[in-house]
């Protein structure tokens, strides 16, 4: 009869009224736990990134597993919170909630990083199962706060899109709160490990305080089984092996010592081999790709060189004695500081580095400035896309003289759709283009180093195939129209570098 009588009711214009077994929360409130919690997915989003790519790379498909990891755990969590909060008081259900994510949040650290060292490798199932590992449980359920929030708010009809939009909206702006917080401020100042866990202690927190304030629905042994889980997953991130000895904006970094050479050290960024430098020699170069180069600049040594790229630095040690002028465009101020403790960087008026987006600040350099620019920025094994357009190298010709020498390096595999694609876009642009890697490597055999080297002055094919010959890692030299052949064109409208690697 009570509910035939408000539903009349309803018909008149007046409010409608739904029984609740809950007293909502004050509407600051409400709106704080749907703030942080949305935000808090965020921040496991982005740091899940950083915390899987030391071992599956950081490239498209790892990012889009994050991302699709993150949106079905935000699925899942609303779903499931939404379900409950319709059988049981949600108020109780709040702190339980949030005590639960925060003992799985502070567990991914140990979890990602034991479980990273049997899963690495661009698999597709390890970089999924690794993106699930890192997010999945703990941002499901941080995503069931908002569910439960609502539902606790909604006792009048006649009001219900006001709150619920209202809360969606706050939701909202936790989210691009903890976006812009985590990506322009907290990545750049804590280490992974440190936010993950700071994030969990602040759950742990308002977990507890919510529990202690309506009614904790969890055992007495439930309470101290979270309580030793935390602590012990905070000491396990302690004790967990890492591929970092510093972990900057961009990269997990570090480097290692060569037991064959006692000047040697080898510059690892996400768990990839990248460069190799002699403290005792700087015109030892290690890698193939760095000695073809070498190769092709010594048919004309460079005065005026170009680095987009430094990583450990290793061409711009090796040319330091020759050229006048060098400068390298390195994105990572963090990994430049490593180069100068661990990798014998010495900085000067013949050698100065630029750190910041190398193609931002190759826009910037004068035209026919350089004769020689080299090409070697890498984000894990790839080239980053923005790097490899038709675009990019029609600016790196303008920054040449006309019979300036551009000398790219890329990694690709058997299939060779990426290197293709790239000597056809180099070719788009250059007058003559050749491509230098192993003849096993050029015919598709394995994977391998390549060199694109590209100018409008004729290039000495037969020389340089000479040199490359009789290098300590030998390789063949191609033509590279014919090589490519049909190799699509990469351009920033279309330059699917990931895809075309996966391939």
């Amino acid at each position: 009869m009570w509910g035939l009588t408000r539903l009349r009711g309803s018909f008149r214009g007046t409010a409608v009224r739904v029984a609740s077994a809950s007293v909502p929360l004050h509407p600051r409130l409400a709106g704080a736990l749907v703030f942080y919690s949305s935000g808090s997915v965020l921040v496991l989003e982005i740091v899940g990134l950083r915390l899987v790519g030391p071992y599956v790379g950081v490239t498209l498909q790892t990012s889009s597993a994050v991302i699709g990891v993150a949106l079905a755990a935000i699925a899942y969590g609303a779903w499931t919170g939404g379900w409950l909060a319709d059988r049981l008081d949600p108020r109780r259900l709040l702190g339980p909630a949030l005590l639960a994510a925060a003992v799985l949040t502070a567990v991914t650290v140990p979890l990602v990083r034991w479980a990273g060292e049997f899963l690495r490798g661009t698999d597709a199932a390890n970089v999924v199962l690794l993106a699930v590992l890192a997010l999945f449980l703990p941002a499901a359920l941080l995503s069931s706060v908002t569910p439960l929030v609502i539902k606790l708010q909604l006792d009048d009809l006649a009001v219900t899109g006001r709150i619920v939009g209202r809360l969606s909206s706050v939701g909202t702006l936790g989210a691009i709160t903890a976006t812009l917080g985590t990506g322009f401020i907290l990545v750049r100042a804590l280490p992974t490990s440190v936010i993950i866990l700071v994030l969990a202690g602040l759950t742990a927190a308002i977990g507890l305080w919510l529990s202690i304030r309506y009614g904790l629905w969890v055992s007495r042994r439930g309470r101290v089984t979270m309580a030793v889980v935390g602590f012990g997953a905070a000491g396990l991130a302690a004790v967990a092996p890492t591929p970092c000895d510093v972990e900057t904006a961009y990269h997990c970094a570090a480097v290692t010592k060569d037991p064959h050479r006692p000047g040697g050290r080898t510059l690892w960024l996400n768990s990839a081999r990248h460069s190799y430098v002699d403290l005792d020699d700087p015109k030892h170069l290690e890698f193939g790709y760095s000695q073809w180069i070498a190769v092709v600049a010594a048919l004309k040594p460079p005065q005026r060189v170009l680095h987009l790229g430094g990583g450990g630095f290793t061409l711009p040690r090796y040319f330091a004695g020759t050229a006048s002028d060098q400068v390298v465009l390195e994105l990572d101020p963090e990994l430049v500081k490593l180069d100068r403790r661990k990798l014998g960087l010495t900085t000067g008026p013949s050698l100065r580095v630029r750190t910041g987006d190398g193609r931002a600040l190759l826009a910037q350099e004068p035209a026919d400035s350089r004769d020689l620019l080299i090409g070697d920025a890498f984000g894990h094994l790839v080239v980053p896309w923005h790097l490899a357009t038709v675009e990019l190298t029609r600016d790196v010709h303008r920054v040449l003289q006309p019979d300036g020498v551009y000398a790219l390096n890329v990694i690709d595999g058997r299939a060779r759709r990426f290197v293709r694609a790239e000597a056809a876009t180099v070719a788009a642009v250059f007058r003559n283009v050749l491509v230098i890697s192993p003849a096993d490597a050029l015919a598709g055999s394995r994977s391998a180093n390549f060199v694109i080297v590209a100018s409008d002055a004729p290039l000495d094919e037969a020389a340089i195939a000479d040199g490359v010959a009789r290098a300590a890692v030998s390789a063949a030299v191609v033509e590279a129209r014919g090589w490519a052949g049909d190799a699509m064109v990469l351009r920033d409208d279309h330059a699917p570098v990931d895809q075309l690697l996966s391939s």
